[in-house]
């Protein structure tokens, strides 16, 4: 299942590169700043949180009580893994709705729109890294050795974004509710992972919320890796790896199997 899909991504790879170039110069035309935009609303973002929270959460931060810019280092963390996710899965809800034109007057594997979505986040994700080390530095905390583990956990973050983003997608062709479903969940998502606080503040009951979040080891091991030099929990991720590879098969199977009547819904 997989391979035919990716067989077909890798005969368009030409068209892929190039759709994803279009669209970032498409979206950024007659802008003075550019491509820097996809990286300044995330940092605004949290430095918004930042500025609010900083005083109250500082001190929960285990031996950085005395350091001012621990939680903001914290929140860049954990925000650097959960942009990537929400955005592919944002992306991804009306992916096929809104290439509908496209899908009925060219002929290409229809795969090639939810790896070109894909592709363009994580593009974007790679230049906010660059922008999340170069905040470390400028506060003195330069990621120790750990930070190898980011790439694992960037990739692992595609994986599960593509995956769910496609199910989604798919679905959202024959059921439109499901676009305006998606944003107010993953708000509930964003609260429900340890990004603007730490868990160990939270009452055992919504703990038990937070630990169901597949995000939670994703965003606890940016943390990890960047702020605490420390691995991600190994074991965590090798189940959510997982459940990313059923989840990406069944996206697989259910997109191969709504493909031909995509077109005519659309």
């Amino acid at each position: 299942m997989i391979a035919p899909n990716l067989a077909s991504a890798w005969r368009y790879r030409h068209f892929i590169v190039s759709s994803i170039r279009s669209e970032i110069r498409a979206r950024f035309a007659r802008s003075k700043l550019g491509g820097l935009w996809m990286i300044i609303h995330p940092l605004a973002q949290a430095a918004i949180f930042a500025l609010v929270l900083a005083g109250i959460m500082s001190a929960k931060l285990p031996g950085m009580a005395n350091d001012r810019s621990a939680y903001a280092l914290y929140l860049l963390s954990g925000m650097l893994g959960w942009s990537l996710f929400s955005d592919i899965v944002n992306r991804s809800l009306t992916l096929f709705v809104d290439n509908a034109n496209l899908l009925k007057k060219m002929s290409f594997p229809r795969i090639c729109l939810p790896i070109i979505a894909a592709g363009s986040a994580l593009l974007n994700n790679m230049l906010l890294f660059v922008a999340v080390l170069a905040a470390f530095l400028a506060f003195g905390r330069l990621p120790g050795g750990s930070v190898v583990w980011a790439p694992l956990l960037m990739l692992l973050t595609l994986a599960m974004g593509l995956s769910i983003g496609l199910l989604l997608g798919v679905i959202n062709v024959f059921v439109r509710d499901v676009g305006q479903i998606v944003p107010v969940v993953l708000q509930f998502g964003f609260w429900l992972a340890p990004i603007a606080y730490t868990p160990d503040i939270v009452p055992p009951a919504l703990r038990r919320l937070i630990d169901l979040n597949p995000m939670t080891p994703i965003v606890e091991g940016y943390q990890s890796v960047l702020l605490f030099n420390r691995a991600p929990d190994v074991l965590a991720l090798a189940w959510l790896t997982l459940a990313c590879g059923v989840l990406l098969v069944a996206a697989l199977v259910m997109f191969r199997r709504a493909s031909p009547e995509m077109v005519d819904v659309l």
